[in-house]
């Protein structure tokens, strides 16, 4: 119970740098490689046992990342913001 809290804090994370970078606030490289990175890694873990949602998590690692290189259509940030952060605030319910 507690590791699925912990889980979705990290998604809530998540959405606030994708907010960030929405609003024009830019995070660190770090914060949006760290985050990418645990991410990208939860949906890799997750695929194999049959959690849907692990495309959520990559989908949105791949985006971070792309945002560092291109600019991101603000379209393509709002999506899994959202996404990411309806995930956080379910796993605290």
């Amino acid at each position: 119970m507690v590791l699925v809290k912990i889980l979705g804090g990290i998604d809530a994370l998540a959405a606030v740098v994708f907010l960030c970078e929405i609003f024009g606030i830019d995070p660190w490289l770090r914060i949006i490689l760290f985050f990418s990175g645990l991410l990208l890694l939860k949906g890799i873990i997750g695929l194999p046992t049959g959690d849907i949602l692990g495309f959520i998590d990559i989908f949105s690692a791949i985006i971070l990342l792309l945002s560092l290189v291109f600019t991101i259509p603000t379209t393509l940030l709002w999506i899994p913001a959202f996404l990411l952060l309806a995930k956080g605030l379910i796993s605290f319910l």
